[in-house]
């Protein structure tokens, strides 16, 4: 998750993500950084760990349970 109140645009955290998932974006002439593709998200954490102003959290997101094996 990111914070747009603490995110500075700096793009710290999209130069070291390694699937290429955050981008920079402008709205109201100010520059944050926006995760693109939540599903791509390794959780690696090297944004929230590179952010010098605490604007990434990770959160771990529980997979749905698998439905089980139909009968015919």
């Amino acid at each position: 998750m990111i914070n747009p109140a603490r995110c500075t645009g700096c793009g710290w955290c999209v130069g070291v993500c390694p699937p290429h998932v955050l981008s920079l974006h402008t709205a109201g002439g100010r520059k944050t950084s926006t995760l693109d593709d939540a599903a791509g998200c390794t959780g690696c954490a090297l944004c929230a760990v590179r952010c010098p102003f605490d604007a990434i959290a990770m959160r771990r997101q529980v997979a749905p349970p698998a439905s089980p094996p139909q009968r015919n």
